[in-house]
């Protein structure tokens, strides 16, 4: 797994958007039994809060030591560095596995092998994830789309397509369950929505390479006219058995 999120760790678990509990709440519906969930490639624990009041005992993973630390405390929480794709958890332990916006970094096919390992007969995999940010305001989405398209072309990295695919891509070797659809909705600032697209992969790739400022353009257009706009994004969930 690549770890490209450690540098600004804290700016990280700021900015990112945080999951609706209607997501959680829909996937709690096929997991009866709540007593040990794995949440893998957590970060800084912006799914795993979510888990917190549903289960006994929640272990989060990350290869980010620094993802980690910015995670939220929780008596029943555990924050470990370890692999998506090789731990150290005992066969069958968990009645559910997590992944929040990080299997398209993942090793599928060890990583899944993991999966069948460490999850119960009637466990639950949940592959959670959010695609590009929409604004409810003409100029500022149309700044967005250019920079996402144009600017940063060539700067994400290959992985990036599962997103734009909205995960209808990645390999899924499991017994899939129909699930609705999920938007994530927020009223947000210019500061706000400049320190998000901040945490993007691509955006820190560019700046290391070139001595531009890629947001040049929306900040510019920030200096002339402050104010606050909805941002949306699609909420990407894929549920399986084994």
């Amino acid at each position: 797994m690549k770890d490209l999120f450690s540098e600004n760790s804290q700016l990280y678990q700021q900015a990112r958007p945080s999951y609706p509990v209607s997501v959680i709440q829909e996937i709690l519906k096929y997991v009866p039994e709540r007593h040990f969930a794995w949440d893998c490639g957590a970060g800084s624990g912006q799914f795993t809060q979510l888990l917190a009041p549903y289960f006994d005992y929640v272990v989060a993973t990350d290869v980010s030591e620094d993802q980690l630390q910015h995670a939220p405390y929780f008596e029943n929480i555990s924050y470990q560095v370890q692999s998506a794709e090789h731990t150290t958890f005992a066969a069958h332990s968990f009645n559910l596995i997590t992944v929040a916006q990080a299997i398209h970094w993942f090793d599928f096919d060890v990583f899944y092998k993991e999966v069948r390992r460490t999850l119960k007969q009637d466990g639950i995999l949940a592959v959670i994830g959010y695609g590009l940010i929409q604004v409810e305001h003409k100029m500022i989405n149309a700044l967005i789309q250019d920079l996402y398209f144009n600017t940063l072309k060539g700067y994400w990295d290959p992985e990036r397509r599962y997103i734009d695919e909205n995960y209808t891509t990645i390999p899924f070797p499991l017994k899939e369950l129909e699930v609705p659809k999920f938007k994530m909705q927020y009223q947000w600032s210019s500061a706000q929505l400049l320190n998000y697209i901040q945490t993007w992969s691509a955006l820190k790739h560019y700046k290391k390479q070139n001595q531009l400022n890629p947001l040049q353009a929306l900040e510019d257009y920030f200096k002339k006219e402050q104010c606050d706009f909805v941002v949306e994004f699609p909420v990407l969930l894929r549920l399986g058995q084994l």
